[in-house]
C-alpha cells in the first residue's frame, strides 16, 4: 500500500508541498526566481509550498520549469485499451452477447402476469 493513501488532503498537499520546497531548493532556486521563471507568483509559489491550493495550471507551470513535469505520467497513466479493444485490434470478435441485437420494443412483463 502506497504510504499515502491512508493520509488526509492536508497531509497529503503538505507533503507535495513540501517534495516541491525540496526540488526548487536541490535546483537552488529562490521562492522569486522558482516564481518568475514558472510565470507565476511568489504567493503562488508559496501557498503550493506551504500545501494550500493554487490553479491546476501554476502547478503545472511549476513543474515544467523544475524538469518534473514528466512525473504527471506516473501520478496519472494514460488508458489502457480494454480487452475488447484488445480483441478488436487483434482482430477479433467478441465471443458474448450484448444483448442489444434483436431486441423487442415490447415491455418486459413477470410470466405470471400474461
Amino acid at each position: 500500500m502506497n504510504r499515502l493513501e491512508r493520509r488526509t488532503d492536508e497531509a497529503i498537499l503538505a507533503e507535495l508541498g513540501a517534495r516541491l520546497a525540496s526540488a526548487r531548493l536541490s535546483r537552488d532556486l529562490t521562492q522569486a526566481q522558482l516564481a518568475h521563471e514558472a510565470g507565476v507568483s511568489k504567493r503562488t509559489v508559496e501557498r503550493l509550498e506551504t500545501g494550500h491550493s493554487a490553479h491546476l495550471t501554476s502547478f503545472v507551470r511549476i513543474l515544467r520549469t523544475l524538469d518534473l513535469l514528466g512525473g504527471l505520467e506516473l501520478l496519472l497513466p494514460p488508458p489502457q485499451p480494454g480487452p475488447i479493444d484488445l480483441l478488436r485490434l487483434a482482430g477479433g470478435t467478441p465471443q458474448r452477447a450484448t444483448g442489444s441485437i434483436g431486441s423487442t420494443d415490447e415491455p418486459w412483463t413477470w410470466a405470471d402476469e400474461s
